[in-house]
């Protein structure tokens, strides 16, 4: 498409704009009008995807039929599946008549449908129906009902993001996407937004009778440096609130910042996109490591307090017996395997007993040695250091209680 074609489309539907990703959408949009091929427009909230479906209608030959613009997130649950396809008298409570949907009223013409992405899924399954055979049932109906309706639909959902969380048809997603037009975020589109700027200010002052508003030189590096969330709606808005509320018809910074949100997401630097993806690899690496650090010290903590667990149950079990040493047998002497033990068992120990000999010995039942041989397979170096004694403690007490087979 030519410069002075695209002009004249612009002027015909006031779209304000030089960017190249405006002109492509809008060249796309024209080539692909006189096909009844279906467009999925994606883009974010308020970027003005609404236009695109309008230029494919009129530059169709269904030109001369009806155009309905519909908002699919606007409409309940309960009732889209009968707005959309139409009911039959009695087939719900209050459906006093029949009535066609919008599939039926726009027969040969154009729907566009909006918030594609809100769907319920029972619903996406109609719609891929008709979209395949042209076919569908009214609600309460039986007769198969036909329809040559030209569909475009718009989304700001993630499609992909939505697909893998089972809230999106995949293949509705590609039957409505075979013709995708991106639509630019505001904040991509470097001096379109002043010309848009001027635009607003201008009917503002043409609506209102009042003097139109200007900004400076350091107010518009705010407005281009802005990475407006809110995209051209967002935009207008501001320009709205300025053209009625500013005492000065020239907008210098400091007036600038009272309309314009201070947060500091919404005022960092509009991204330079170089035409790479985004990648989060370094972020994702660094959550990753984060988790399985937070995993490690659980490990410890679980393994601590469980040892803590069996030597504060011993202690609490243990009977002390007259001219045995008055301190459980978790105080272990030098000559002792050492188990482990972590800062909180090492703060319960007052001190340390140095006398292996005057262990308490009767503090080890015979169910809790057995037990902890058991446990470890016949070895009793490893059974000892599991009862907090020595080896020698050990071989007395298995010898006590005749377990030395």
């Amino acid at each position: 498409m030519n410069t002075s074609e695209l002009q004249s489309i612009k002027q015909r539907y006031n779209i304000v704009g030089n960017c190249d990703a405006l002109n492509r959408a809008l060249d796309v949009a024209l080539q692909v009008a006189p096909t009844d091929l279906s467009v999925l427009i994606v883009g974010e909230s308020g970027v003005g995807k609404e236009i695109i479906p309008r230029v494919i209608h009129d530059n169709s030959p269904r030109r001369r039929e009806k155009y309905f613009a519909i908002n699919c997130g606007s409409i309940p649950e309960g009732t889209i599946d009968s707005e959309l396809f139409g009911h039959e008298k009695g087939s719900f409570t209050g459906a006093i008549g029949e009535s066609e949907g919008y599939f039926g009223v726009a027969n040969k013409g154009t729907l566009f449908l909006d918030e594609v992405g809100e769907l319920p899924l029972a619903t996406q399954a109609r719609l891929l129906r008709v979209l395949e055979t042209g076919e569908y049932l009214r609600v309460g109906g039986q007769k198969v009902m036909k329809t040559d309706v030209r569909i475009v639909a718009a989304t700001n959902v993630n499609m992909r993001k939505a697909i893998s969380e089972g809230r999106f048809r995949e293949d509705l997603y590609y039957r409505l996407n075979t013709i995708p037009i991106q639509m630019p975020p505001l904040r991509d589109r470097g001096g379109d937004i002043l010309l848009l700027f001027r635009l607003f200010a201008m009917q503002m002052a043409e609506k209102y009778r009042l003097p139109k508003i200007t900004l400076t030189e350091e107010a518009q590096q705010i407005m281009l440096k802005y990475k407006w969330p809110g995209n051209v709606r967002q935009l207008k808005n501001i320009t709205e609130q300025m053209s009625i509320l500013s005492q000065r018809r020239e907008i210098t910074a400091q007036d600038l910042q009272k309309f314009i949100p201070q947060d500091p997401e919404s005022m960092q630097l509009a991204p330079i996109n170089k035409g790479g993806s985004t990648s989060y690899e370094n972020e994702r690496e660094i959550l990753y490591k984060i988790l399985y650090e937070l995993r490690g010290n659980v490990s410890d903590l679980r393994r601590d307090m469980n040892n803590l667990r069996k030597q504060l149950d011993a202690a609490r079990n243990t009977p002390i017996m007259p001219g045995d040493a008055q301190m459980p047998a978790i105080y272990r002497s030098s000559d002792d395997v050492q188990m482990p033990q972590t800062p909180s068992v090492q703060d319960a120990v007052a001190e340390e007993i140095k006398e292996p000999e005057t262990l308490n010995l009767s503090d080890i039942g015979r169910q809790m040695v057995e037990k902890a041989l058991e446990r470890n397979g016949g070895n009793r170096k490893k059974a000892a250091a599991e009862l907090g004694i020595s080896d020698r403690t050990l071989y007395r007490k298995i010898k006590q209680y005749g377990l030395e087979n």
